[in-house]
């Protein structure tokens, strides 16, 4: 269902054919069932895929009886999913505006890259999981899971087991998505009357600044101009939904591959033995989105309004880069990194509170390192059409450099006071990176 909102809505919630089409004898309900053959002969070739090879090894493996049961399940399966995503489009369009429906399906495909990668690391632990007995005790709430109702129609007819769960589970297989399906043809008519709402830009207004935001922001920024690319470059951030599907998930992996070597080392030592090590450096990991990010803050769906830079009074770029990489650096940096803090602190300990300051300020360092990237193009300036692949590999470099922070931190470690003095130098790295490497001019 994930993978339909993320990747069919567009067809589902297309509404640019409608110039032409409601001009003709074109029923309402006819173009809905248009799109939704559309979608299901795509998602027929994607369940192909997935399912054709265990359907053909079902049939040697388990019989011919089991291959049909499959082929009916996963038919019906299918039906469940188009049905209550368009259920769940009309639901949010009915309730809600066509923003708020852009944003959730923004959400879910943000979520959906998170999970898979989430999903890799678990399921590469899973062959671990070997010699477990399971034994199955139907309960009540498990009508709440709809794989059970579909596993079921297995065990009441291969099994032979007709136990009135089971019996139950089979028929809610059935009957749920011919029902949806009933529902959803009946409100076909009213979805295509909602949809409009796709067309209907809603305006929010700005929040007023508090007096403490204000004061935080003249701390973090020296200048008007500064603070003005601040204010900006956060509005943009916030309000850019292929920015934050292409940013997004990477700090969704910065908040999960800190904790990876922890739990690869967690299969030969215990928790309380961790927590006398060095794994806190792990939090380096949570570097590896700044290069991506800082690289997609030069592309912006409404790349066109750029023009807007010539017209402001300032004799050099110095604030415009400096207010976008601080405005990065406060709304999503550090609330990630706060995170990752907290839980790193709890598990290691207080002792760790200097070197948790010392990886803040290396990353700072770092960031300013990754500007170069950015150097040369204009923040938010170039379409994301030109975000090409290859772009990628500019950001290896920075990676590695990652590896040097972590070395140079874990060398300090050695040494009384040694994380104290990187203390130091970073301050001073800090200082000399934000105050010369942003001296541009037009």
């Amino acid at each position: 269902m994930t993978a339909m909102i993320s990747d069919f809505s567009t067809v589902l919630l297309d509404i640019r054919d409608r110039n032409i089409l409601s001009t003709k004898p074109v029923d309402k309900m006819t173009i809905s069932t248009a799109k939704a053959l559309h979608i299901c002969s795509y998602l027929f070739l994607l369940t192909t895929a997935v399912v054709a090879i265990p359907f053909i090894v079902g049939i040697f493996r388990h019989g011919l009886m089991f291959s049909v049961l499959f082929l009916l399940n996963i038919v019906l399966i299918d039906i469940l999913v188009v049905v209550l995503t368009a259920l769940l489009y009309i639901l949010i369009l009915r309730l809600f505006d066509g923003e708020k429906l852009k944003d959730i399906i923004n959400y879910v495909q943000i979520g959906l890259s998170i999970t898979m990668v989430v999903g890799y690391q678990i399921l590469a632990r899973a062959f671990n999981v070997v010699n477990v007995d399971i034994t199955f005790n139907p309960v009540w709430w498990h009508v709440f899971i709809p794989p059970m109702w579909f596993a079921s129609p297995f065990e009441l007819v291969l099994g032979q087991n007709d136990d009135q769960v089971f019996v139950i589970f089979t028929v809610i297989a059935v009957a749920v998505p011919i029902a949806a399906l009933l529902v959803y043809i009946r409100s076909m008519s009213a979805f295509e009357i909602n949809l409009q709402k796709l067309a209907n830009h809603a305006v929010s207004k700005e929040p007023k600044q508090k007096t403490g935001k204000v004061g935080l922001l003249k701390l973090v920024c020296a200048s008007k101009e500064e603070r003005a690319f601040f204010r900006f470059a956060s509005y943009m951030m916030k309000n850019e939904r292929e920015f934050r599907l292409k940013v997004y998930p990477s700090l969704g992996f910065s908040l999960v591959f800190p904790f990876i070597f922890i739990f690869n080392q967690l299969q030969v030592e215990s928790l309380a033995e961790i927590a006398t090590g060095k794994l806190y450096l792990s939090l380096y990991f949570c570097f590896i989105m700044i290069p991506t990010a800082v690289m997609m803050l030069k592309y912006s769906g409404t790349y066109k309004g750029s023009w807007i830079y010539k017209t402001i009074p300032i004799n050099d770029l110095e604030p415009l880069y400096k207010g976008t990489l601080k405005a990065f650096i406060i709304k999503l940096h550090i609330p990630i990194y706060v995170v990752l803090s907290a839980i790193f602190i709890w598990l290691f300990g207080f002792r760790i509170v200097p070197d948790v300051i010392a990886i803040l300020l290396g990353s700072c360092v770092y960031i300013a390192i990754c500007f170069t990237i950015l150097k040369g193009s204009l923040p938010f300036s170039e379409p994301f059409d030109t975000a090409q692949q290859k772009e990628g590999w500019l950001t290896l470099p920075y990676m590695i450099l990652i590896g040097v922070f972590a070395i140079v931190h874990f060398l300090a470690t050695l040494y009384d006071y040694g994380v104290y003095i990187y203390l130091i130098i970073l301050l001073i790295a800090n200082t000399i990176a934000w105050k010369k490497l942003f001296k541009v001019t037009w």
